[in-house]
C-alpha cells in the first residue's frame, strides 16, 4: 500500500509512513469538568486537608470494595508501608512477594527492617505462584505481599489457605486492580489488608493518593495511627488520664505523615462515580486486543484464571523472540516510530543495584526473568477511541510482519 509516495508496509523507523500522525501513550488519566469542579469546590471551602472529603472518600471506597474499613493515605507506596507496619512486620521477619512488580511491593518490607523474599510467578498468568510461596516459607515468614499484576486477581483461595496454614498475614497489593472481582467479590474485601494506588495512569486518580482497606478493626486502628505520626486524640488510647483539655493529643507510636489532602480525596471520589464506566471501556479494549493478538503466533498473551473478572490496568504483549528477527528493544523502538509509545512493566526488583548490594543474586525467579525479557505494555486507558485501539493493533501487526518476514 502506498500513501503519499511512501509505503505503509515499510516500518516508520526504516523510513516508511507511521501508522498514526500523533503519539499515543501506554496510559493516561481522564479528567473531566465534574472532576475539576469537585476539586474547585474544596479549594473554595474551609478545609483543604484533614477535612470531610477524606472521610467521604473512605466511605465510598469501603462501600465499593465491600470492606468494613478504608484508610486514605498519600500514595500507593505509603499504603503498602502502612499495611506492613499495621501487620507488625519488623527486624528478623521475612515477607514473601513477587519480583515482577514495581519496587514498592518489596521496598515496603525493607522500610520496616524486614527482609523481602522473592517467590516466582506463574508462567501463564504472571502473578505470584502459590507453590513458589510455599517453597519459600520459613519460621521467619510473617506475611505475603501478593500483587494483582496488570489488574488480574491473584489466586486468593490458594494464598489464603497457605496464610491460614502457616499463620501468615495476607497483604494484597491491588495498585492495578480496583474494579477487579474474584469469584464475584470485589478486590479490597478479601485479603487481611488491601492496598490501592491512585497514580495518574491507574484506573482512577487523585494525581497521587492511596488507600488500605481491611475488615479488621485492629488493623484499622493501627493504620489510622501510622498515617498520622502515631498521634491519637482518642482518650481510650491515651496513656495520660484525664488529659489536659480538648486540644490535647498523644503520640503513642512512631508513625508518618501519610495523610491525603481533601482536594485529592474529592478528585478520587469524583472519579469513583465513573469507575464502572472506565472499567467497562478497559474491558472493551482488552477484548479487542485479545481477539486481534491471539491470531499472531509471534505474540504470547497473558492468561487469566477463571475466578478473576479483571479490569486491566495494563495490557501486556509478550514477544516470542525465537520467531522474530529483532530484539525487544528494536520492536519497542519500531512501535515508537509508528507513534505507539509503550512501556516495560517491570524490571525484576532484585535486579536493581540496590538489591544486588543486599546480596540478592540474579536467577532467583527463573519464570519472572524469562518472561521479563519479552514483555511490553501497549496503550490501554478508557479515553482511547476505537480508532486508537485499531491503530495500536495495526502497528503491532505491522512490526511483527516486518520482523517475521525478515527472520
Amino acid at each position: 500500500m502506498i500513501f503519499g509516495g511512501i509505503s505503509l508496509e515499510k516500518l516508520a523507523i526504516k523510513g516508511g509512513y507511521p501508522i498514526r500522525g500523533s503519539k499515543i501513550y501506554y496510559g493516561r488519566q481522564w479528567i473531566d469538568e465534574s472532576d475539576i469542579e469537585a476539586v474547585a469546590d474544596v479549594l473554595r471551602s474551609d478545609f483543604i486537608t484533614c477535612g470531610p472529603k477524606v472521610d467521604e472518600f473512605e466511605s465510598e471506597l469501603s462501600a465499593y470494595t465491600a470492606a468494613k474499613y478504608a484508610v486514605a493515605v498519600s500514595n500507593g507506596t505509603a499504603a503498602l508501608h502502612c499495611a506492613c507496619m499495621a501487620a507488625g512486620i519488623g527486624p528478623g521477619d521475612e515477607v514473601i512477594t513477587t519480583s515482577l512488580t514495581f519496587a514498592a511491593s518489596a521496598n515496603c518490607v525493607l522500610y520496616c527492617g524486614a527482609k523481602p523474599i522473592f517467590a516466582d510467578i506463574d508462567p501463564d498468568t504472571y502473578n505470584i505462584d502459590p507453590e513458589s510461596i510455599r517453597a519459600h516459607i520459613t519460621p521467619k515468614t510473617k506475611a505475603v505481599v501478593a500483587v494483582d499484576f496488570t489488574g488480574q486477581a491473584v489466586k486468593h483461595k490458594e494464598i489464603r489457605a497457605l496464610c491460614d496454614e502457616f499463620h501468615l498475614i495476607f497483604i494484597e497489593d491491588a495498585a492495578h486492580a480496583i474494579a477487579t472481582k474474584y469469584d464475584g467479590k470485589p478486590i479490597g474485601s478479601l485479603a487481611d489488608m488491601t492496598c490501592f494506588s491512585f497514580h495518574p495512569v491507574k484506573t482512577i486518580t487523585g494525581g497521587e493518593g492511596g488507600a488500605v482497606t481491611t475488615n479488621s478493626e485492629e488493623y484499622y486502628k493501627k493504620l489510622m495511627l501510622v498515617r498520622t505520626h502515631g498521634i491519637t486524640h482518642d482518650e481510650g488510647e491515651m496513656e495520660s488520664a484525664p488529659h489536659e483539655g480538648p486540644w490535647y493529643y498523644e503520640q503513642i507510636m512512631l508513625g508518618y505523615n501519610y495523610r491525603l489532602t481533601d482536594f485529592q480525596a474529592a478528585l478520587i471520589t469524583s472519579q469513583m462515580k465513573k469507575l464502572d464506566k472506565f472499567a467497562a471501556r478497559r474491558k472493551e479494549i482488552t477484548k479487542a486486543y485479545n481477539e486481534a493478538f491471539a491470531k499472531i503466533p509471534e505474540i504470547i498473551l497473558q492468561k487469566e484464571i477463571p475466578e478473576s473478572d479483571t479490569c486491566r490496568h495494563l495490557y501486556i504483549i509478550r514477544l516470542d523472540l525465537d520467531k522474530l528477527a529483532c530484539t525487544r528493544r528494536e520492536f519497542f523502538d519500531a512501535l515508537a516510530a509508528e507513534n505507539i509509545q509503550c512501556q516495560i512493566h517491570y524490571v525484576p526488583v532484585y535486579w536493581f543495584p540496590y538489591y544486588q548490594h543486599l546480596d540478592y543474586p540474579k536467577g532467583l525467579c527463573p519464570n519472572a526473568e524469562r518472561i521479563y525479557q519479552g514483555i511490553m505494555s501497549v496503550p490501554l486507558y478508557p479515553r482511547m477511541s476505537n480508532i486508537d485501539t485499531k491503530d495500536v493493533i495495526a502497528a503491532v501487526t505491522k512490526v511483527v510482519a516486518y520482523y517475521k518476514n525478515n527472520k
